[in-house]
């Protein structure tokens, strides 16, 4: 529908626009919440960074495969003929979600067998039973005990900074090659996709090394934010490119840092082991709702800079001090890591 916004007479276009990337985004918030149960229920506790990590890699991937596209789509055809192709696409694959989509205990192929190793693993089997029968929404104080914990919170804030540097990429990075760099967008189209195939390949990657430092014995704080540690400090690198101006330099040092952020990105994984098992979709709205609201800000932030200073030096520094930030919350402010139990609301 977005590709139609120019045609709501009743509307201005950048009205339409608006409202209709509002309901986009109202449809679309499930997704990574409903991932965080999924994979609480479906995976024990050492293969859920890996299971994190291939959900969330999927957005990189997805830039891969379409930023070549999407860029030819708009220099041969408009921008508009973008979103319904991309919009077309998703509309086809929703009868496939339905049709795979299962609790663990209603898969029709699942053995009993597969169904114990992921209980005894540590997954939460019966994370569903009883869902949808109070009819009751969740009460604000269980709003409240989730930003009241200390761990969750410093989860919830580094969520913020490191969902800066997705939207950085999926959003000024094209802009960046085009106006900093001086490139076509047929050009920027298919040198964005390089670093994105970096960011899918680092965001794996660290997934299998969590879960690999789970089996090899280490605790699950440890697992878990090394990676995410090691990760930010790679992403940070892109301040590199202030000081070179060799394009291919410039896409190199890109690629690295949206390789180290595909590592540190196993915020679902860390949703996934701490959550309560009573309000685990809750939970990661809470979770989702701070990645979002650096969606707002990144993209406006960043504007603002490149607006007043005529130049993206200050927006790569900005988002190099949000990897940063991501570094700080994981080491000095949740501590460790471990699932969450709520205390019985009055």
């Amino acid at each position: 529908m977005q590709g139609f916004a120019g045609s709501f007479r009743f509307l201005a276009p950048a009205v339409a626009l608006f409202s209709l990337r509002f309901l986009m985004g109202l449809a679309e918030s499930p997704s990574f919440p409903g991932n965080a149960r999924i994979v609480a229920a479906w995976f024990p506790a050492q293969e859920r960074g890996t299971a994190s990590a291939i959900f969330n890699s999927a957005q990189y991937f997805a830039t891969v495969l379409f930023a070549p596209l999407m860029g030819w789509i708009t220099y041969v055809s408009g921008w508009q003929y973008t979103f319904m192709v991309m919009g077309g696409l998703g509309i086809l694959l929703v009868p496939v979600w339905w049709a795979v989509i299962y609790s663990p205990k209603e898969h029709p192929r699942l053995s009993k067998g597969e169904l114990e190793y992921i209980e005894r693993g540590g997954g939460l089997v019966n994370m569903d039973d009883g869902a949808g029968k109070s009819g009751s929404s969740p009460e604000w104080s269980t709003i409240r005990q989730l930003l009241g914990n200390r761990m969750l919170l410093g989860v919830y804030l580094g969520q913020y900074c490191i969902t800066t540097l997705t939207y950085f990429f999926i959003t000024w990075f094209p802009v960046y090659l085009v106006q900093g760099r001086g490139m076509s967008i047929l050009k920027a189209g298919f040198i964005a996709s390089l670093p994105a195939l970096c960011g899918f390949s680092g965001g794996v990657l660290g997934g299998l090394c969590s879960d690999f430092l789970l089996r090899k014995g280490y605790s699950l704080s440890t697992a878990r934010k090394a990676p995410i540690v090691i990760g930010m400090l790679l992403a940070s690198s892109m301040i590199a490119c202030n000081y070179v101006d060799a394009v291919w330099v410039v896409v190199c040092v890109m690629s690295l840092a949206f390789f180290g952020k595909g590592i540190g990105a196993l915020g679902w994984a860390v949703v996934s082991d701490t959550s309560p098992k009573q309000s685990a979709g809750l939970c990661g709205g809470v979770f989702n709702t701070f990645g979002n609201i650096a969606a707002i800000t990144t993209p406006i932030v960043i504007g603002y800079i490149v607006q007043a200073t005529k130049s993206f030096n200050g927006a790569l520094v900005f988002v190099a001090a949000n990897a940063m930030g991501a570094i700080i919350c994981y080491l000095l402010v949740v501590g460790e890591i471990k699932r969450v139990e709520l205390k019985p609301c009055a």
